[in-house]
C-alpha cells in the first residue's frame, strides 16, 4: 500500500505539472498533502513534515543557490562569459572548434545556471558555426553537452547541490567526482555523438539570435573571467585535495577548509567578481548590485520548487513510506546506485524536469543508503545523471534547443533525446566504475 500511495503522488505530480501545466511547486504541495494523508497522518503531522522539509532543504541552498546566481548574472552581463568563448575558440582553431565550445560550456556552466547559460552562449555558438561554416549541431552539441552534465551532476547547481544536503555527502567529494564522471560524459555525449548529426538540417531563428555581442574592449581579460568563473571550484577543489595532503590541524589546512566551505567559496566568489567584473571594469556599486540582485530574481521559482521537493521527501520520511522501502529493498542484489538511477530516470520522463526529478528521486531513494556501504557521493551523481535520461515533450530544455536550433520534433528526438540519454548512461557507468575503483 505505501508504494501505491508513492506511485499514485509521483503520477498526481506528472498530470498537475505537465498536463495540467500548474506550477511546480503547488503542485508538490498538493502532493504532499495527500500522501501523508494517505499514509494516515494527522494534518498538523503533515503540515510540520512539510515545514520541516522545506527548512531543512532550504538552510544551506538557499545560500549557495542566492550566491550562485549573483555569479552567473555577474559572468555573464560583463562579458566574462563571451571572452572565454571567443578566446578558446581563437586558441583552438577551426579543426579543434568542438572541443573550445565543449571547455567554454564547462567553464562557464559551473557558476551559471542552465537556462542562462543556454541563452548566453547559443547565439555564441550560431555566430561559431557561421564564420567556421561548419554545421550547427556539430558545433552546438558539444556545448549542449557541457552545460547538461555541469546542470545534473556537479554543485553548485540547484539539485546536485540540494541532495548533498539531504545525503549528508561531501560538497568536495562530490564535486571531485563530478569532474572525474563528466568528462568522459561530455566527451562522448559531445564531440564524438554530435559528428553523427552532420546531416541534420539545422539553421537559428533570427528572433533568438542575441543581437548584443560585446567589442574587445567592453570585455574583461581572459585570465580574470576564468578565475572568477571557476574560484568557487578551485577553493572546494583545493580544500578537498588539503585534506589529503595535510596533516590534521595544520593550519594552513584550517585556512584551507575555511576558504573550500562551500558558503564561504561562494561568497569570496561573487566579492572577487564584484571588484574584477564590475569595479574594476568601471561600473559603479550601485550598477553592479543591480546586476547581482537580478541574477537572484531569476531563482525564485526554483528554490520554491527544490523546497517543494524537500518537502515532499520528509512527508515521505516522517510517513515511514521511506522506512517501508527500506525494508522491502534491503535483501535485493541490484545496487543501489541502479536502483537510485532508475528511479531517477522513471521520475524524469514522467515530470521532465531533472531538477524535480532529481529532488523527488532522492527522496525515494534515501533508504538505499542505510547499511549499503555506498558512497553518498557517488548516490548524487547517480541520480544526477538519472535525472537527465530521455528528455521529450515534457522537458522545457526539449523546446529551447528544438526553437533556438529551428528543429522540428522528430529531429530534436534525434539529436537532444539522444544526447542527454548518453549523457545519462554515461554518467551512470562513470559512477559504477568510481565505485568499484573507491
Amino acid at each position: 500500500m505505501p508504494l501505491l500511495i508513492v506511485f499514485g503522488g509521483i503520477l498526481l505530480l506528472f498530470l498537475l505539472v505537465a498536463r495540467l501545466k500548474l506550477n511546480a511547486f503547488i503542485a508538490f504541495i498538493i502532493v504532499c498533502l495527500l500522501v501523508g494523508f494517505g499514509q494516515g497522518m494527522s494534518v498538523d503531522g503533515v503540515i510540520t513534515a512539510i515545514q520541516n522539509g522545506i527548512g531543512n532543504t532550504l538552510g544551506f541552498l538557499i545560500l549557495i543557490l542566492g550566491f550562485g546566481a549573483m555569479l552567473g548574472k555577474l559572468v555573464a552581463d560583463s562579458g566574462a562569459a563571451q571572452r572565454i568563448t571567443s578566446a578558446l575558440i581563437a586558441k583552438f582553431g577551426r579543426r579543434y572548434i568542438q572541443w573550445a565550445v565543449v571547455l567554454t560550456g564547462f567553464i562557464v556552466g559551473i557558476p551559471m545556471f542552465y537556462s542562462v547559460g543556454f541563452v548566453i552562449l547559443v547565439p555564441l555558438v550560431f555566430t561559431v558555426a557561421a564564420s567556421t561554416r561548419l554545421p550547427l549541431l556539430y558545433v552546438g552539441i558539444p556545448m549542449l553537452a557541457s552545460l547538461s552534465v555541469t546542470h545534473g551532476y556537479l554543485p553548485p547547481h540547484p539539485a546536485p547541490t540540494a541532495i548533498v544536503g539531504m545525503f549528508g555527502a561531501d560538497f568536495g567529494k562530490t564535486l571531485l567526482y563530478g569532474i572525474i564522471v563528466a568528462i568522459p560524459a561530455i566527451v562522448v555525449a559531445g564531440p564524438l555523438l554530435s559528428r553523427t548529426f552532420k546531416n541534420i538540417p539545422a539553421s537559428p531563428m533570427k528572433e533568438f539570435v542575441n543581437p548584443e555581442i560585446l567589442e574587445e574592449d567592453q570585455m574583461p581579460g581572459m585570465g580574470v573571467s576564468i578565475f572568477t568563473a571557476l574560484l568557487p571550484v578551485l577553493l572546494i577543489a583545493v580544500a578537498t585535495l588539503a585534506e589529503y595532503v595535510l596533516p590534521e590541524g595544520h593550519v594552513l589546512l584550517k585556512i584551507l577548509q575555511f576558504a573550500g566551505n562551500p558558503v564561504i567559496a561562494m561568497l569570496l566568489a561573487v566579492l572577487v567578481a564584484i571588484y574584477t567584473l564590475g569595479l574594476a571594469r568601471g561600473k559603479s556599486m550601485k550598477e553592479v548590485m543591480g546586476t547581482a540582485a537580478e541574477g537572484v530574481t531569476g531563482i525564485t521559482m526554483v528554490t520554491l520548487v527544490i523546497a517543494g521537493a524537500g518537502a515532499l521527501k520528509e512527508v515521505l520520511v516522517d510517513s515511514g513510506v521511506s522506512d517501508y522501502i527500506a525494508e522491502m529493498l534491503k535483501d535485493t542484489t541490484i545496487s543501489p546506485l541502479i536502483l537510485a538511477w532508475g528511479i531517477a530516470t522513471v521520475i524524469r520522463v514522467c515530470v521532465g524536469s531533472a531538477t524535480v526529478a532529481g529532488l523527488t528521486a532522492a527522496g525515494i531513494a534515501m533508504p538505499l543508503l542505510q547499511g549499503s556501504g555506498v558512497s553518498p557521493e557517488l548516490m548524487v551523481l547517480a541520480i544526477g545523471s538519472g535525472s537527465l535520461m530521455l528528455s521529450h515533450v515534457n522537458d522545457s530544455g526539449f523546446w529551447l534547443f528544438k526553437e533556438y536550433f529551428n528543429l522540428s520534433v522528430n529531429d530534436t528526438l534525434r539529436t537532444w533525446t539522444v544526447m542527454e540519454t548518453t549523457v545519462g548512461i554515461m554518467g551512470l557507468l562513470g559512477v559504477l566504475v568510481l565505485n568499484a575503483i573507491l
